[in-house]
C-alpha cells in the first residue's frame, strides 16, 4: 500500500469501529456523523483490501485482519497522543482526562469513595466511569472493551496485558448475627464453625456468570467434601445483604467482610479449610504504560490498594512469574 496516498484520519475511524462494534456509536466517539463513518469504512476497505467487518445482527464482527490491526493501531494513536501533548510534566489540576475503570463491587466499598476524595483534591476535572468486572477470561479483550484500568482477581494474566500485584486477601466466613443454627452452637463473633456444620448448612456465593460451584467448591471437593450451594448472585453487595436477612453463609475477602459486618449486622468466622488467598491486580493495555496521566491514576489507586493487604505473603515479581507458579502448581 502507498501510505502516501492513505488518509491517515482513517485510522481513528478504524480505531473507534474497533472498540466499538458499530457505526452509530464509531461515529459519536469520534465527532461524525454515521454515514460518514460508514462513507470511511468504505475507503478503509478500499485501500487495506479487506472487508474489515462483517455485520452480526446489529453489530460489526472485525474480520482476522481487523482484529489483528486493534493492538498496534492503537498503540500508535495513544502515542502520537501523548507526543502532541507535549513533554513537559504532568499537572494533575490541569487533567481533563476520562478513564473507565473495570473491576467488581468490593472496589465501590474498598476503593472508589478514598479514591474520589483524593482525584477531588489533586485531579478535579479527571473523570471516572466505573464498570462491570471484566472476567479474568476476557481481559486479553480490554481494549475492545473500551476499558482503559481493569482491577481483577486472579492468579493468571495473559502475556499481552500489562498488570502489576497489589495485594493477597484472605478469606472469611460472614453469617448473620442472629443465625439460629450459629446460636444453637454457641458460636460467635470470630468463632470457628466445624466443616461438617459448615457443610450441613445452605450458601450464597458470588458469580458474575451466574454459576452455583466456586472456588470453595474445588477445596472442599478435593477434601472429599461438598456444600449445597442455594444461590448465586452478580455483586458482593447482593451477597451480604442476602445472608443479612436470610440463614445462608457467605465466603467474602476478609477486608471486604470486616467492612460491612457491623452496618449490615453480620458476625465474621475463619474458613474451616485452607484457602488459596486472593491476589488482587491493576491491569492496563500496554500501550498506555507511558501516557502520563494514566500512569499518574495507577499509581494513585496502588498507593490505595496495597493498604488493603491483610496476608503477609510476597507478591509475584511479574506476571510471568506468577503464571508459572499457577502452572506448577497444576
Amino acid at each position: 500500500m502507498n501510505l502516501a496516498a492513505f488518509d491517515l484520519n482513517l485510522l481513528k475511524v478504524l480505531d473507534a469501529l474497533l472498540i466499538e462494534g458499530s457505526t452509530t456509536r464509531a461515529a459519536s466517539r469520534v465527532g461524525l456523523s454515521q454515514p460518514a463513518v460508514s462513507a470511511a469504512l468504505g475507503r478503509l476497505r478500499t485501500a487495506l483490501n479487506d472487508p474489515l467487518f462483517v455485520r452480526e445482527g446489529a453489530a460489526l464482527r472485525p474480520t482476522e485482519f481487523a482484529t489483528a490491526l486493534r493492538e498496534p493501531i492503537r498503540a500508535h494513536l495513544s502515542g502520537l497522543e501523548q507526543t502532541l501533548a507535549g513533554a513537559g510534566p504532568f499537572d494533575p489540576a490541569e487533567c481533563d482526562a476520562s478513564f473507565r475503570i473495570s473491576g467488581s463491587d468490593y472496589f465501590s466499598v474498598m476503593l472508589l469513595p478514598a479514591l474520589m476524595q483524593r482525584l477531588g483534591k489533586l485531579a478535579p476535572n479527571m473523570r471516572l466511569s466505573f464498570v462491570d468486572l471484566v472476567h479474568p477470561g476476557n481481559l486479553h479483550e480490554m481494549g475492545r472493551m473500551d476499558v482503559d484500568i481493569a482491577l481483577p482477581c486472579t492468579h493468571n494474566i495473559p502475556s499481552k496485558i500489562a498488570a502489576e500485584p497489589m495485594f493477597w486477601s484472605a478469606w472469611q466466613v460472614v453469617a448473620r448475627v442472629d443465625h439460629p443454627r450459629l446460636l444453637r452452637s454457641d458460636i460467635g463473633e470470630g468463632d470457628d464453625i466445624p466443616i461438617d456444620l459448615y457443610c450441613d448448612m445452605d450458601h450464597v456465593v458470588f458469580s458474575s456468570e451466574g454459576r452455583h460451584a466456586s472456588y470453595e467448591d474445588q477445596v472442599l471437593s478435593t477434601l472429599g467434601r461438598s456444600r449445597r450451594v442455594a444461590l448465586s448472585v452478580g455483586s458482593f453487595r447482593d451477597l451480604y445483604e442476602t445472608v443479612a436477612g436470610s440463614d445462608l453463609l457467605a465466603v467474602l475477602p476478609g477486608t471486604l467482610a470486616r467492612a460491612v459486618a457491623r452496618r449490615f449486622r453480620l458476625t465474621t468466622h475463619p474458613v474451616p479449610f485452607s484457602m488459596e488467598p486472593a491476589l488482587l491486580w491493576v491491569a492496563w493495555n500496554r500501550w498506555q504504560t507511558d501516557d502520563p496521566a494514566h500512569r499518574w491514576l495507577r499509581g494513585e489507586i496502588a498507593n490505595l490498594l496495597r493498604h488493603l493487604k491483610d496476608v503477609d505473603r510476597s507478591l509475584p515479581n511479574s506476571t510471568e512469574d506468577c503464571n508459572a507458579s499457577v502452572r506448577a502448581a497444576e
